[in-house]
């Protein structure tokens, strides 16, 4: 399903985080859907924000540089708006480890603040939550949907699912229009390729376009499942204008399932550059390793009618052929 052409048309939307990846190229679909946009973001290098992502568009948004921790700006902020893609966060597990405190901090009262901002000032916006699939840990079944049990690996997924919940719980108690998606492996254009903190996979497509080896651990059968950037803003843009998302928790999804290995050999293939070797686990990696883990998308299919239709090496062409572009923007 398309979002309607005139759904944002006028619409005053801020966006969180919205200097990084996903969040700048909602920017850009908003921008050419007529929307009123406010990107607000902290910059914070290791994060992933990055003013290169809106250059194309930096006379037709605002931008806010600011914290969501900031209580006091936020209430500001969200007076007057209509729609909130919270897509703020700290989402380096690693980091959630090694600092957990931080990500307690970024992934827990960052939502919160929100979240009162909106109860105090602006009860009438509609607020779409940016969560992840990692949630559910190690899966008990496969495709995994929303009724899996959550048993998150890290810190970081222990908070996200916690800001889920605050969400859902602002929904149903004070009756502000929340809706959550729990997004699986995305990428595209304009993703943090400074270093594999955050993505394994934008590290791979940097060490491709640079020629280099990519180390692949174990036989490289584990299967994931990717969403190319553009079906990931679609979900945001859907879950937005459609009340049948109101207080809803959707799971995004791929295509099919990938393994690693068809994986990398696709994106050696689409760069023509590259190579791989397979090497074993290291012990502390093997000690949190999922397996295989990929989600249905069955309800939000027949809930908002979205569906991914971005294949694998379409979206990876995309991407390489981005990279090689702007590569002095992101390396």
């Amino acid at each position: 399903m398309t979002v309607p052409a005139d759904a944002f048309s006028g619409k005053r939307c801020l966006i969180t985080g919205g200097l990084g990846f996903i969040g700048s190229n909602l920017a850009h679909q908003l921008v050419e859907l007529g929307a009123e946009v406010l990107i607000v973001d902290s910059l914070v290098p290791e994060y992933g924000g990055n003013l290169a992502n809106i250059a194309d568009i930096k006379d037709h948004v605002q931008v806010n540089i600011a914290d969501v921790r900031d209580q006091h700006s936020m209430q500001y902020l969200v007076q007057g708006q209509h729609y909130l893609f919270n897509l703020a966060g700290q989402v380096s597990h690693i980091d959630s480890m090694e600092n957990p405190f931080n990500d307690l901090d970024i992934n827990c009262r960052a939502q919160l603040s929100i979240l009162e901002a909106c109860r105090r000032h602006n009860r009438d916006i509609k607020l779409i939550f940016a969560s992840t699939r990692q949630i559910y840990g190690k899966p008990e079944y496969l495709p995994v949907d929303e009724r899996h049990p959550l048993q998150p690996v890290d810190v970081n997924g222990i908070n996200k699912m916690a800001g889920e919940w605050y969400h859902i719980l602002y929904n149903n108690v004070y009756g502000i229009r929340t809706c959550v998606l729990r997004l699986t492996n995305t990428y595209g254009p304009r993703m943090l390729v400074r270093h594999a903190r955050q993505t394994a996979l934008g590290w791979f497509i940097r060490q491709v376009i640079d020629n280099e080896t990519i180390s692949l651990y174990g036989t490289g059968e584990q299967l994931r499942d990717y969403n190319y950037v553009d079906d990931a803003v679609r979900a945001l843009l859907l879950a937005a204008v459609d009340s049948n998302a109101d207080g809803q928790i959707f799971n995004l999804g791929g295509r099919q399932p990938v393994s690693h290995l068809e994986l990398i050999k696709t994106l050696i293939e689409v760069a023509d550059t590259g190579a791989y070797k397979l090497v074993p686990f290291p012990s502390d990696k093997a000690r949190i390793d999922i397996g295989s883990v990929y989600s249905s998308y069955s309800r939000i299919q027949t809930s908002l009618g979205w569906e991914p239709t971005i294949d694998l090496h379409d979206g990876l062409q995309r991407t390489v052929d981005f990279y090689r572009k702007h590569k002095a923007q992101y390396w």
